[in-house]
C-alpha cells in the first residue's frame, strides 16, 4: 500500500510541472495585458513600458517562468491588481465557501444517487426504474441557473423558507477561525451560526447537486446491472448467501469502482467553483471571483487560483486511486 501511494505521488510530479507551463502559456497569449487591467485604456506607451518592467514581463519568457515556478513553491502568488490584496488571502477567504458547497452537493448527490440507481437496477423496467431514467435525464438537461432560480423563488422569495444570498446571515456576531461557518460555528459552539450557515447552504447545495445526482443515478444503475449478470452473483445465490451479504459483498462493492470514478471528476469540478449557482444565490465562492478576475483581466488572480485549483483537482484524483485500492486489492499490484 506505501510503495502504492509513493508510486502515484511521483506520477503527480510531471503533471503538475505541465499544468504550470500550460497555465503560464495560456494566460501569457490572453488579449490585452496586465498593463491594460492596471492603467485602463489611458495608459501611455511609457507608463505600459514602466508596468511590463515592474512585472519583469519585458525579460526572456525562460527567465519569467523560472520566476513563476519559484513563487508558486513559495506560495507567493502575487497581488490581486483589482482588489489590492495578495492572491493567496483572497483564495483562503473564498475557498471553503467553495469546499461547503461542494460538500453539500455531494452529499445529496451520493445520498440520494446510489441508492437510487441500485434500487432503480434491481427494479429493471419497472416504475421505479422508468421514473429514476426520466428524472436523471432532466436533471441533466435543466441548466443549473434555471433551476437555481426557481429554487430561489419558489423556496425563498415566496414562502420564505430559506434565505435568498450568502453565506450566513450578517447580523450573526459569529466568531471566524477557519472560514468555514459551520465548522466555526460547530467549534466555537455557536449553534445559531452554525444552523443559519447550514440553512445558507440547502438551496444551492439542491442546485449544485442536480448534474452529479443524475450522472451518479444513471452510472450506478448501469454498473449494477452489469454486475448482476457476472458469474460470480449466481453462483453466491446458488449457495444460499443471504440477499444482504450478495447486495453488499458482491455486487456493490464490484460496481462501485466507476461510480468511484465518476465521483472523484465531479468533486474536482465542483472544487473549480460553481460560477452560476454561487453568482444567482450572491454565494462568496472561488467561482464568482474567478469570473470578475477574467473580466477585470486580474492575471495573477487567474494564475494563482487556476494553478491552486488544479493541484486540487490532482490531488482528488489521487484519492480516487487510493480508493480503487481500498475497493479492489488488485488495483495495487497492477
Amino acid at each position: 500500500m506505501f510503495r502504492f501511494i509513493v508510486r502515484r505521488l511521483l506520477q503527480l510530479i510531471p503533471t503538475l510541472f505541465g499544468l504550470s507551463l500550460l497555465l503560464f502559456i495560456w494566460v501569457r497569449r490572453l488579449p490585452g495585458g496586465p498593463e491594460d487591467a492596471i492603467l485602463g485604456e489611458r495608459g501611455t506607451p511609457e507608463m505600459r513600458a514602466a508596468i511590463r518592467r515592474s512585472m519583469g514581463l519585458d525579460e526572456p519568457i525562460l527567465v519569467q517562468y523560472g520566476r513563476f515556478v519559484q513563487r508558486l513553491l513559495r506560495l507567493d502568488l502575487g497581488t490581486s491588481s483589482s482588489t489590492k490584496r495578495p492572491v493567496v488571502e483572497e483564495f483562503l477567504e473564498r475557498f471553503p465557501g467553495t469546499v461547503e458547497l461542494t460538500i453539500t452537493a455531494l452529499v445529496i448527490a451520493i445520498g440520494v444517487g446510489i441508492p437510487l440507481g441500485y434500487l432503480a437496477a434491481r427494479r429493471r423496467g419497472q416504475l421505479l426504474d422508468h421514473l429514476s431514467v426520466g428524472g436523471s435525464l432532466v436533471g441533466i438537461c435543466v441548466p443549473i441557473f434555471f433551476l437555481a432560480y426557481v429554487l430561489k423563488a419558489i423556496f425563498s422569495e415566496n414562502l420564505g423558507w430559506f434565505p435568498s444570498s450568502g453565506r450566513q446571515d450578517p447580523t450573526l456576531d459569529a466568531t471566524r477561525i477557519t472560514n468555514f461557518f459551520v465548522l466555526d460555528g460547530l467549534m466555537t459552539r455557536e449553534w445559531d451560526a452554525a444552523a443559519d450557515a447550514l440553512w445558507h447552504l440547502v438551496l444551492p447545495g439542491i442546485a449544485l447537486a442536480s448534474i452529479p445526482l443524475a450522472i451518479i443515478v444513471r452510472i450506478t444503475r448501469a454498473s449494477v446491472l452489469e454486475v448482476l449478470n457476472e458469474d460470480f452473483v449466481r453462483t453466491a445465490e446458488a449457495k444460499g448467501l443471504t440477499e444482504r451479504t450478495v447486495r453488499g459483498r458482491h455486487v456493490l462493492r464490484n460496481s462501485l469502482l466507476p461510480v468511484v470514478t465518476s465521483i472523484g471528476l465531479l468533486t474536482g469540478g465542483l472544487l473549480s467553483g460553481a460560477v452560476l449557482t454561487e453568482t444567482v444565490f450572491a454565494f462568496t465562492g472561488i467561482g464568482a471571483f474567478i469570473y470578475e478576475a477574467i473580466n477585470h483581466r486580474d492575471y495573477p488572480v487567474l494564475l494563482g487560483f487556476i494553478m491552486i485549483i488544479s493541484v486540487v483537482y490532482v490531488l482528488v484524483n489521487l484519492l480516487v486511486d487510493l480508493s480503487y485500492s481500498l475497493i479492489d486489492p488488485r488495483v495495487r499490484v497492477r
